[in-house]
């Protein structure tokens, strides 16, 4: 990496460094900027995610390394902006007056979307042979949010789909599309497709997240190869990927709140009647289109059970919720690249920033963030994995997904604030990515349950599962000696824990206190003593202010940081030397994307040409 570049003197307008400047010329250099975070693989540089591949799931490093070396891509960055900057639009209508509902895209994203499936982002878990596939999919799924976070929307959703999908034949088409390593954008029937896109519909103006007050009406209207037809009406206030080749809703039945898929065409190759209404404008993830919907006796098919579509929907959810926790795990992980590269590559009151003492305890307080978010949420991959196989992993899986889907997305603002702030004024411009993590961060709090909405699950899990409690505070009890902060801690917990009836008004700092625990037995099983230590002390045994950038002053913080910075260079806190030039890092291979085939779009800046898959 290069050196920050060290300023002269300006002794007038007219003279720089002793020579004249020309008429006309520069007013000033362009002094001590921050390199870009380009030329590194976000994992095979990151010691923690490679660590957790080589322990659980070797088979998929390579998977892994092709998509890691993306997130250092140049092009692959600017397909990022361009795709953010440039957002869909809706097209209800064709130029002749006929309705088509469709939204339509810039050719960053589709590029991006390309990758995203020819990565099997969303749909590894399900392909593959190999043990861990859950896992595996989360790690392709950590990469992808260092990558572009509104893909992750479509990714996680087509990953969740074919929970309903599997063993079920009417719909062995639709999960066979989407489980192919093609990404077909076309509007045309699925049959003629190479890959599909699935999404869903539920929350409606009056309900919000309580599916319970659902008033979309479905109307039995006959059996299609065995699966029941409904004709829906009614509407959705949020349609995420309305351009998907079907989607999941909810309507009220006969026999009450009934789920249901809507392809978005029907048998005979005419368009179904999916009335898209408008797009919302949203704070962040302006790359994915999110939309309104009404609809008009659009042709449905049953899934599952009639009168229990809450209870099909929350077996995807837990895939979502996992995907969710993961991929805020990925954005934190994302900002912390970005802030250790800008530290390190910019001089401030005569140092390398990263060097400044207090820079450097906020820093390392960022890794221990970071790699504790990681290491738990792959826990719970791991669990997903052994769910139909081993009762206490079904067990930990159950509380363990809303505890880490609350506590990563619940971190991931304040994370990204302080990631942010580390730039200054620069990352509050929107030209900088960490800007954009910023205006990301609190979403997937939001999405597919609040943070009151997991704390409330957390409890009705330990309250309906009464062996979920020894489960859990087992899993969260390491082997060895604790000191005696962190046993008294878990002591408390299991009796706060083990009281009834359980605190709804208390809920919050009970699942924030479960978090922490299953972090820091993850921390201690598998991360050097240094950084299992520094975490137990702050978090748990109180040595932090309770703000990040308030740990202990120590020599061990500058071995913290290097350990999660990725690259070719290493961050001292020591004296200031000259940062590493990055120029010379080799990476793996880039991979690269094939064209796709994108639909008609108006004059906008276009996407970079990313490397073609050779």
């Amino acid at each position: 990496m290069n050196e920050p570049v060290q300023a002269s003197p300006v002794s007038s307008t007219t003279e720089h460094a002793g020579l004249p400047l020309p008429a006309g010329h520069e007013t000033h250099r362009v002094l001590n900027q921050a390199q870009p975070s380009v030329g590194f693989n976000a994992f095979t540089d990151d010691a923690v995610l490679r660590g957790v591949v080589e322990r659980h799931a070797p088979w998929t490093a390579d998977n892994a390394a092709a998509l890691g070396a993306l997130a250092g891509d140049e092009s692959v960055q600017e397909a990022a902006r361009l795709a953010n900057e440039n957002g869909p639009q809706l097209r209800s209508h064709d130029r002749y007056g006929n309705r088509i509902d469709w939204v339509e895209f810039h050719p960053a994203w589709h590029q991006l979307m390309a990758l995203a499936w020819e990565h099997q982002v969303p749909s590894l878990a399900w392909t593959t042979a190999e043990a861990n596939g859950h896992l595996a999919r989360a790690v392709q799924s950590y990469l992808w949010n260092q990558i572009e976070n509104g893909v992750g929307c479509p990714t996680g959703m087509a990953y969740a789909a074919c929970a309903g999908f599997e063993g079920r034949p009417a719909f062995a088409l639709f999960r066979e599309k989407t489980l192919a390593r093609s990404y077909d954008p076309r509007r045309v029937p699925l049959a003629e497709k190479s890959g599909a896109v699935i999404g869903y519909a539920m929350t409606e103006k009056q309900g919000g997240s309580d599916l319970r007050e659902t008033q979309t009406a479905g109307t039995f209207a006959g059996v299609e190869d065995g699966t029941r037809v409904y004709l829906l009406t009614g509407h959705k206030w949020f349609f995420s990927v309305p351009v998907a080749d079907g989607f999941y809703t909810l309507a009220q039945t006969e026999s009450g709140v009934s789920c249901l898929f809507v392809p978005r065409f029907l048998p005979d190759g005419s368009a179904n009647r999916v009335l898209l209404q408008r797009l919302k404008d949203k704070c962040g993830n302006r790359s994915n289109a999110s939309s309104e919907v009404e609809f008009d006796r659009t042709w449905s098919l049953l899934v599952g059970e009639e009168g229990r579509g809450i209870r099909e929907i929350l077996t995807h959810a837990h895939l979502t919720r996992l995907d969710f926790a993961v991929g805020s795990a990925g954005l934190m992980r994302q900002a912390l690249t970005l802030a250790l590269n800008h530290a390190s590559t910019r001089n401030g009151f005569g140092q390398v920033m990263a060097q400044l003492p207090m820079q450097a305890n906020v820093l390392a307080d960022l890794a221990l963030e970071s790699e504790a978010a990681t290491l738990s949420a792959l826990r719970v991959a791991r669990a997903t994995d052994a769910m139909q196989t081993s009762e206490e992993e079904r067990l930990l899986a159950r509380v363990a997904t809303p505890v880490t889907k609350f506590w990563n997305c619940q971190r991931a603002s304040y994370f990204v604030y302080e990631a942010l702030q580390v730039h200054g004024g620069n990352g509050f411009i929107m030209e900088n990515p960490i800007a954009r993590l910023y205006r990301e961060a609190p979403l997937n709090s939001i999405w597919e349950g609040t943070s009151n909405m997991m704390c409330m699950d957390v409890l009705r899990a330990l309250i309906r599962e009464p062996r979920a409690l020894d489960v859990f505070m087992n899993e969260v009890t390491c082997d060895g000696d604790l000191d005696a902060a962190h046993a008294t801690f878990l002591v408390r917990l299991r009796d706060d824990l083990s009281a009834r009836p359980l605190d709804e008004g208390n809920a919050r700092p009970l699942v924030t206190r479960m978090a922490l625990a299953l972090q820091a037995s993850e921390l201690r099983r598998h991360s050097p003593a240094t950084v299992a230590d520094r975490f137990i002390d702050s978090r748990i045994g109180g040595k932090h202010g309770g703000v990040l950038g308030t740990l202990a002053s120590g020599p061990d913080l500058g071995d913290i940081v290097a350990r999660a910075t990725v690259g070719a260079r290493q961050i001292e806190t020591g004296p200031p030397s000259a940062p590493q030039n990055r120029a010379s890092h080799t990476t793996t291979s880039k991979p690269a994307i094939t064209a796709v085939t994108a639909l008609p779009t108006r004059e906008r800046s276009t996407a970079p040409n990313l490397p073609s898959r050779a």
